[in-house]
């Protein structure tokens, strides 16, 4: 019988793609969990490679990161969107209407 990869393994080669990242950040995100999102972004930074790696990159103590991205972390912004960008994201702020029922008005 072949093996097959488990979901672990393929999650993080997925997550590889900084556009699959997005979307699955913003998927659990949408959920209104912030615990849930904290741990999918240290999955993020697991495919990415891992989080000594990147407390190295950008210049926080590893055990700091960890914390951070914990299921009850507390990340600061400023270090949210530093590691977002060392791993290719950004964050965004959009509206909770759809597109086609925004409309634009200068004052």
């Amino acid at each position: 019988m072949k093996r097959t990869k488990s979901y672990h393994v393929s999650l993080i080669q997925a997550l590889k793609d900084p556009r699959e990242a997005a979307e699955y950040l913003n998927t659990v995100l949408g959920e209104g969990n912030e615990g849930m999102f904290l741990t999918a972004l240290r999955k993020v930074a697991e495919a990415h490679g891992g989080i000594a790696k990147i407390s190295r990159d950008i210049r926080r103590h590893k055990g700091n990161l960890y914390k951070m991205l914990s299921k009850h972390g507390n990340p600061e912004i400023h270090t949210l969107a530093h590691l977002l960008d060392r791993l290719g994201l950004r964050l965004a702020v959009t509206s909770k209407t759809s597109p086609t029922q925004t409309t634009c008005r200068a004052a």
